[in-house]
């Protein structure tokens, strides 16, 4: 395992993942090991313009068009990425997983399609490891229902929710070795350990 990896942390809404990067990204700042934390969509300037016209709740695009958002986005961050690939650790939210599973186990978008678009942007940028963090249906409403504000991804139903969690977790039995399950429900510091063990093993 290289010792500059590429990590990211992936997970349906409520689910804890963004609370996570956070923690390890303020883990490595206090063990001073040189990084970068990107989101997407977003992350670069122009990425987060794409992200405010796919995340406005006004906005009412096809499937196809929520796709090629998400990755116009992804496109927009790819040099910064390689930039710092194997120099810095790279900490993402949400990855090539988010787009499979919210784009195609979702809604239903051609997989080829999605991976083919994907393989042309990331040439030989690679993903070492994927924490996936689950919750269950209880615990997300929950969660969503004390965020401030809810975008158009925060309002779909259950059943939409449940598809992509189940696209996540068979994404992840693709290649057992390189995720960890993160379970939510379970007591937050329980995992938060879990995670900086792993950690410290990547790094």
């Amino acid at each position: 395992m290289s010792k500059k990896p590429v990590i990211v942390f992936e997970g349906i809404e409520g689910s804890g993942k963004t609370y996570h990067i956070d923690h390890v990204s303020k883990y490595l700042k206090k063990k001073k090991i040189n990084y970068i934390k990107l989101r997407e969509p977003g992350g670069t300037s122009n990425s987060e313009k794409i992200r405010k016209l796919i995340l406005n709740k006004k906005s009412n695009f096809n499937k196809e068009t929520d796709l090629l958002l998400y990755l116009a986005s992804r496109s927009e961050n790819i040099s910064f990425l390689k930039k710092n690939f194997r120099k810095k650790v790279i900490l993402i939210d949400r990855f090539i997983d988010s787009s499979i599973a919210y784009q195609h186990y979702g809604l239903g978008v051609n997989k080829k399609l999605i991976e083919i678009i994907n393989k042309s942007l990331l040439g030989n940028f690679k993903i070492d490891f994927t924490f996936l963090n689950i919750v269950n249906n209880k615990n997300m409403i929950k969660r969503l229902k004390l965020r401030k504000s809810l975008n158009r991804y925060d309002k779909f139903n259950n059943k939409f929710y449940s598809k992509v969690q189940k696209g996540f977790l068979k994404l992840s039995r693709g290649n057992k070795r390189k995720y960890q399950i993160i379970n939510s429900n379970l007591d937050i510091n329980l995992n938060k350990s879990l995670i900086l063990k792993k950690i410290d093993k990547l790094i």
